[in-house]
């Protein structure tokens, strides 16, 4: 079932003294379940067209849909996960994972529990009354993971969560959100540098052109890839052709820029 429609997006910032157009005539549509990427080179508008999606500011013309509804009334179905945790350091694991359902008018005890358990699951067991300065980078972001998937949206929205992690616990990492997201069926979009993260974790990988951004080519990910986990994605021999597909595109894009 088709859960996002993204049609003809164009955005151009102003100033004073100039306009910048960062998106251009960009138009896709995502099914439920899906895992799509967003690859480029620096400048091609791939955070500018997450925010759009997230409803965090109207784009300069075109529409985005959810499950055939407007942003307006779908913006409580739309996960956000970042870089950077936004735990906030004066709450408890606990609260902070709450927080969005307590936001939202949501928090029952049914949901309360749902969300402790997950908490368990990821790897996080016992550290629900303990603060954010107590835990390392990775658990910070499992606890993120966790408080973005309690209010149950119907797609999450991924601006290279990994990227401020050290590679070891980015690889367990990408595993976990890969295994999590399946298990719920949940649709995501990936916004990333990391050609190999995008293979390993995606369906489908967009590749955008900058200056102003537009779709360049859609990659489909081979299935044997969108089957295994990203850790074992990495060690099949059809990463690597993909991966070399890939980085020529990008290369040629890198320098016509």
């Amino acid at each position: 079932m088709e859960l996002l429609e993204i049609e003809q997006i164009h955005h151009t910032y102003f100033t004073p003294n100039s306009a910048t157009t960062a998106l251009e005539n960009i138009s896709l549509t995502v099914q439920e379940g899906e895992f799509v990427s967003f690859l480029g080179p620096s400048g091609c508008g791939k955070t500018t067209l997450l925010s759009i999606i997230a409803g965090l500011f109207k784009p300069s013309a075109g529409t985005v849909k959810i499950e055939g509804n407007t942003l307006e009334k779908s913006r409580h179905k739309i996960g956000y996960m970042l870089q950077q945790d936004y735990l906030f350091p004066w709450k408890t694991i606990e609260e902070n994972i709450l927080l969005g359902l307590k936001t939202m008018d949501l928090l029952t005890s049914e949901k309360k529990n749902w969300a402790l358990n997950l908490l368990d699951e990821i790897g996080l067991e016992g550290v629900s009354k303990q603060f954010p300065n107590q835990l390392s980078g990775g658990m910070r972001q499992r606890a993120a993971l966790v408080r973005t998937l309690a209010v149950e949206p119907k797609l999450l929205l991924l601006d290279e969560p990994f990227s401020a992690l050290d590679y070891q616990t980015k690889l367990k990492l990408e595993d976990l959100v890969f295994e999590t997201l399946k298990t719920f069926n949940k649709t995501a979009l990936l916004v990333t540098h990391d050609i190999g993260e995008a293979i390993a974790m995606s369906d489908r990988i967009v590749l955008l052109s900058a200056k102003p951004g537009r779709i360049h080519q859609i990659f489909d990910v081979p299935e044997e890839l969108r089957k295994s986990k990203p850790f074992q994605s990495r060690n099949h021999e059809a990463y690597s052709d993909c991966f070399q597909l890939i980085w020529k595109e990008l290369e040629t894009l890198e320098s016509t820029k």
